[in-house]
């Protein structure tokens, strides 16, 4: 039930101001923003080619149907009807749900620390690229003369100048993206990077196409082996890779449905967010794996036997040996490493702002503001963390240990808090078919709890594994610190953020109803329906 003010006579139909964004057309290109990113090019190409090849694509689709499609409406919906960030979000859903919503916001706030390391080294690998610097030993040159890898398991203070001044770029940008807000911020950068992502990106797909061995680059991510599809573990590959692909149970589709305007359309952008995500997906991997056969062509060997076809290796070592072979490769690789430069970053803002935004709602501040102590944090931590020479062994242990069980965990906690504690599934299935042109129908509930139900086993899964054999070969107090220490750092902060009191008045808070609850002829303008209070009905 939502709450209301207990005073007699209630003020004039108020409510809160939010952001909103210009239009529809800049939530799908934020949404697919978010979407697309890093994982989109280096991590499809490979879990496609380690889990059956072209068979890989039956799983693949499954999930996207099953489970991408439903959860995403199901964080649309919950952003859209409760307004607010995911702390705010959940708690109307649920009086003690409050701390999902800050597992969300942690979880993001971990993911961007990393994830701008990445960014960082594409940044200086667009640079590297005029001049070929990597051409000679790839592999050398990344680890050694690059990133200056020192002993894996340890943790250093030796900082890499090469890697810390790209770092403070990238955080620069983004902090100045997300000060700016919403409209001047996030949007712009949007709808002006994903149509350049997109043309650029083509480019270099059509390019490779036309490389010799590209043909066998395309069989060997095609061809399939059906006999993958007996392996559980394949579907759960592709269970994950639609989470991690689509930005789901993060907190980013709860906060960008919240800056909606009140008559939008939740299903068809979804769907629209959904396909465009997969489509560029599956024109990363034509595009990588065209190239990656034309650089088993050039060695005499055959695809499965190059090295490094998923992961950082991929977009730093394989890629780079790659382009080094290419008539015209400068051009083409600095092509690509702007590419990973503009699709992360569209990426990484998606993130932060979820941060951003709890934080505005919690503690009353101006976006502005949040920005910089969201970002100046983030970048004293990530510098201190992924600017050093151990920088690489950090990054890979802690997002393994945050994706595999801290996302799965916050899409676990949101379903139960939604559908099963607080009971709003019927809640949200109305409200999707009152605002969409697409109405999801009973059954959406059903695969909605079926998923959660396949995630509680993949979490499980996954917990004991990691529990039992570790992981990279990295010592087991290491993994301790920085691997099951994030998973309890995401834990505090779910539990001790709701303790926090709230700085702004969160009481005066109606669901937005619906046109038929308003009973408005179809001509009347959305200005009439923003200011609209239920308490001023009989």
């Amino acid at each position: 039930m939502a709450e209301h003010p207990t005073e007699a006579a209630p003020p004039p139909p108020t409510h809160e101001k939010r952001e909103h964004w210009s239009g529809q057309t800049a939530f799908i290109l934020a949404a697919i923003g978010s979407a697309v990113g890093l994982g989109n090019i280096w991590r499809f190409p490979g879990q496609a080619y380690e889990h059956g090849g072209g068979a890989f694509m039956i799983p693949y689709l499954v999930a996207l149907l099953t489970a991408g499609i439903p959860i995403l409406f199901l964080e649309h919906a919950i952003g859209h009807r409760f307004r607010g960030s995911p702390p705010l979000a959940m708690k109307r859903v649920h009086r003690h749900a409050e701390g999902v919503g800050w597992l969300h916001v942690a979880i993001c706030f971990v993911i961007g620390l990393y994830y701008t390391a990445i960014l960082a080294w594409a940044l200086s690998y667009f640079f590297f690229s005029f001049s070929l610097a990597y051409k000679d030993d790839p592999a050398g040159f990344f680890t050694s003369d690059y990133l200056q890898l020192g002993e894996a398991g340890t943790f250093s203070t030796s900082f890499v100048p090469k890697v810390i001044i790209p770092l403070v770029a990238m955080w620069a940008v983004t902090i100045v993206i997300l000060a700016l807000g919403l409209h001047k911020g996030v949007e712009r950068l949007n709808i002006v990077g994903i149509p350049v992502l997109v043309a650029t990106f083509l480019v270099i797909v059509v390019r490779a196409l036309f490389l010799d061995g590209a043909a066998d680059g395309l069989d060997a991510l095609f061809t399939p082996d059906f006999a993958a599809l007996k392996d559980p573990q394949v579907w759960i590959a592709a269970y994950g890779q639609i989470f991690f692909s689509l930005s789901l149970a993060y907190g980013i589709m709860i906060t960008y449905a919240s800056y909606r305007r009140r008559r939008s359309n939740l299903t068809a952008p979804g769907l629209v967010v959904a396909f465009g995500n997969s489509s560029f997906e599956l024109l990363a991997g034509i595009g990588v794996f065209a190239t990656l056969g034309f650089l088993a062509h050039r060695e005499g060997v055959g695809v499965g036997e190059l090295d490094g076809i998923a992961g950082p290796f991929l977009s730093f070592v394989t890629f780079p040996a790659t382009i080094a072979e290419m008539p015209g490769g400068a051009f083409f690789g600095a092509l690509f490493f702007a590419s990973l430069v503009l699709a992360g970053l569209t990426s990484l803002v998606s993130v932060l702002q979820v941060v951003s935004a709890a934080l505005q709602d919690k503690l009353g501040l101006k976006p502005r503001t949040a920005a910089v102590l969201v970002g100046g944090t983030s970048a004293v931590l990530s510098i201190v963390g992924f600017g050093t020479t151990t920088g690489l062994y950090l990054l890979d242990t802690v997002d393994n240990w945050s994706n595999q069980l801290g996302i799965v965990a916050g899409a676990i906690t949101m379903i139960a808090a939604a559908v099963w504690l607080g009971r709003r599934g019927h809640e949200l299935e109305r409200h999707l078919a009152a605002v969409s042109t697409l109405r999801p129908g009973r059954a959406w509930l059903w695969l909605v709890s079926a998923v959660a139900l396949l995630l509680i086993y993949m979490f499980v899964d996954k917990a004991v594994t990691l529990a039992i054999d570790g992981y990279g070969g990295y010592p087991t107090w290491y993994l301790v610190v920085f691997g099951w220490g994030t998973v309890v750092f995401l834990a505090l902060v779910a539990f001790l953020m709701p303790f926090l009191k709230w700085r702004r008045d969160i009481s005066r808070f109606h669901p937005w109803p619906s046109r038929e609850q308003l009973n408005l002829p179809a001509d009347v303008g959305e200005r009439h329906t923003e200011d609209y209070d239920p308490r001023g009905r009989s």
